[in-house]
């Protein structure tokens, strides 16, 4: 039975009059249930052979076959066949294209051309959120991305066991750092090394296995592919299940016996399993018996007799790997029962979201703290948790973006508030530089307290453009401070300090953490420190410039989330009626939406995780104010917690 929400969105799809419609549905949104559905209404419109699937790998094809009972091809071939004559769209037909993200764009530009050119329809089926393509691609994001609201899509996650985990899939498919905390209260994150959180998720896989759940065991990094698949074959060769008798040599060295499950890597029609089966790329197979040549008889995995074949010597040395463990990649339309997940600091949260959605019971994130990745933001090594490391792969997006949208992007990026702080701060560091080192050196030496040498050994050293970045808020919030940096030179005693720098930017902080008397803080956006003193008139204009683009692009990102109802903005509160207050309101949303774009916080929690860096856990300070004047505003109590995960439950 169809739900309310699939039937809508096929009643979209074949109504719309388009010749190229896009159906959107998450991991285990029942995407097969519904494209049955659409081909049984489709044929009873149009006629048998109305309908074509097709689908950019073999495997796949092969797959919806088996789903839709009709005969379906990879994209490649069907094109190759056109090319040659013996294969054509006719007026009236629906071509399914399955796992459309992971075709080029070029393929689909020729497939939907030539259908256009037929009077064939085209429904483009998959999940911008999963893999992508090897090649060009990202046509398919384009479309969605371009039609908006006008996009059918299945919502209704029904794969799962359990309640939670539903919703929780949908919060890992949108890169919501809130479903972090989720996973880990439900004891989905076991972290440790990359050799601890091998062993663990092969011993849970293979216990699982044991009692007969369907399993995977997945991992990005081909060496872990490697080392997990040679001791899956060790350990069945001691239990019996693989012969330890005459064995052939596979790719990558591996080598392979009898009992072993295997993988062809390469599409070969000419090795037939029956009237209709061959080996496809990305099959797995038993190994039934090695022949003396180098060749080995498999038989499809699962299957006890039938669809067996002999696969010749030098396809075996170059084409077939062990089976056991696979990559995101391998494992991105399979469900099973449990999915056991090794996750390091270098995978992406697409591939994190295909590897943790194919387990109907449970997919666990086994974490590796010791293998940070340099491409997207890292904790500093004490700092390394499950958390964190998720933090930054749920921000490590692999989605190809299109000529348009990377110039969309691009945009946005240099017109964002980080690279437009980023280049104030820069200019304000640069003019006030001997400001700064005056003031500092002259603290450090009064009094004989240090000599020159030293003084000047603390102003060159890697932490003072953190002192000044503290001495710049000070002077936002009017101290005074040749007295500030006076008093807390003379507090305590510098001479045991390691980082004489580090120790002051603390007092600095902590002394000047308020404005001083009745002034309101000089902030941009409630945020970037204003430059308060004297500087040439060009300077002066590259700042101002500079602040009113700050304040304009965060006037106009509060005032889009607050159109269009973000969940962040319903978790803060209704805007009041009454103008004075509501210009506060807006105020306040203002200095949330400059922290969310600054540090590129996508949460539905306003203010997200906490950061990871000194400068933003400031500015936290800042939109966190913001966040309770807006709250109190719109009569809404701010929740306890104990931290940022812990309020990102409380309000999830």
């Amino acid at each position: 039975m169809l739900t309310a929400g699939q039937a809508g969105a096929l009643e979209a799809v074949a109504t719309s009059g388009r010749r190229v419609d896009v159906l959107v549905g998450p991991a285990g949104a029942g995407k097969t249930t519904a494209m049955r559905a659409l081909l049984a209404a489709w044929t009873a419109r149009h006629g048998t052979s109305s309908v074509i699937g097709l689908a950019p790998s073999a495997a796949a094809a092969a797959v919806l076959a088996g789903d839709l009972g009709i005969g379906c091809d990879n994209t490649a071939k069907w094109l190759f066949e056109h090319a040659r004559g013996r294969a054509t769209f006719r007026a009236g037909q629906l071509v399914i294209v399955d796992e459309a993200t992971l075709a080029s764009t070029r393929t689909l530009d020729c497939i939907t051309a030539l259908a256009q050119a037929a009077g064939a329809k085209v429904v483009l089926v998959g999940d911008w959120a999963q893999l992508q393509s090897v090649d060009a691609g990202g046509a398919f994001d384009l479309l969605v991305h371009a039609r908006g609201d006008d996009v059918p899509e299945l919502g209704e996650v029904h794969r799962f066991t359990h309640d939670w985990e539903k919703r929780a899939s949908l919060g890992l498919r949108r890169g919501e750092v809130d479903v972090i905390g989720t996973y880990a209260a439900h004891d989905r994150l076991p972290e440790g090394t990359t050799a601890q959180m091998i062993d663990a998720a092969y011993e849970a896989w293979r216990t699982d296995l044991a009692a007969g759940r369907s399993s995977i065991l997945v991992t990005d990094s081909a060496e872990s592919v490697r080392r997990l698949n040679e001791r899956a074959r060790a350990e069945r060769i001691q239990t019996g299940e693989t012969s330890p008798r005459r064995d052939v040599a596979l790719d990558d060295d591996a080598r392979a016996s009898a009992g072993d499950l295997v993988i062809t890597r390469r599409n070969n029609r000419i090795l037939r399993t029956g009237r209709t089966g061959w080996g496809r790329n990305g099959d797995r197979w038993k190994i039934v018996d090695v022949r003396r040549d180098g060749s080995i008889q498999v038989r499809r995995a699962g299957r006890r007799l039938g669809a067996s074949v002999v696969l010749p010597a030098d396809y075996v040395a170059e084409h077939v790997d062990l089976g056991y463990a696979v990559t995101a990649h391998r494992a991105q339309g399979l469900t099973v029962d449990t999915s056991h997940v090794v996750v390091a600091g270098s995978t992406t949260r697409e591939n994190r979201y295909v590897a943790m959605t194919r387990g109907r019971d449970a997919n666990i994130a086994y974490v590796a703290l010791d293998k940070p990745d340099d491409s997207h933001a890292t904790p500093q090594p004490a700092d390394v948790t499950a958390q964190t490391v998720l933090y930054g792969v749920l921000k490590h997006s692999g989605i190809e973006l299109s000529a348009h949208q990377t110039i969309s992007a691009e945009h946005d990026r240099w017109a964002g508030i980080a690279q437009l702080a980023a280049e104030y701060d820069l200019i304000a560091a640069s003019v006030e530089r001997d400001r700064w080192r005056e003031l500092v050196a002259n603290a450090l030496t009064g009094v004989g307290r240090m000599s020159a040498a030293e003084a000047e050994s603390a102003i060159t050293s890697d932490g003072f453009g953190a002192l000044v970045a503290e001495l710049r808020r000070a002077d936002a919030n009017h101290h005074d401070l040749r007295v500030l940096v006076s008093q807390v030179v003379a507090d305590r005693s510098l001479i045991d300090a390691e980082d004489i720098t580090a120790v002051l930017s603390h007092r600095v902080a902590k002394a000047a953490a308020k404005p001083n008397g009745t002034h309101v803080p000089d902030l941009i956006a409630g945020l970037v420190p204003e430059v308060r003193g004297p500087v040439p008139d060009d300077v002066r204009t590259a700042l101002d410039e500079r602040r009113d683009s700050i304040e304009a692009r965060a006037r106009g990102l509060a005032q889009t989330a607050v159109r269009e109802r973000a969940a962040w903005v319903l978790r803060i509160g209704e805007p009041p009626l009454d103008g004075v207050a509501r210009q506060r309101w807006l105020h306040d949303l203002t200095v949330i939406a400059a922290y969310r774009n600054r540090y590129s916080i996508t949460s539905r929690d306003p203010l997200g995780p906490s950061g990871t860096s000194l400068a933003q856990r400031r500015d936290a300070d800042f939109a966190a104010s913001a966040l309770r004047s807006a709250r109190a505003v719109s009569g809404v109590s701010t929740p306890r917690s104990t931290g940022p995960l812990g309020a990102a439950i409380a309000l999830g």
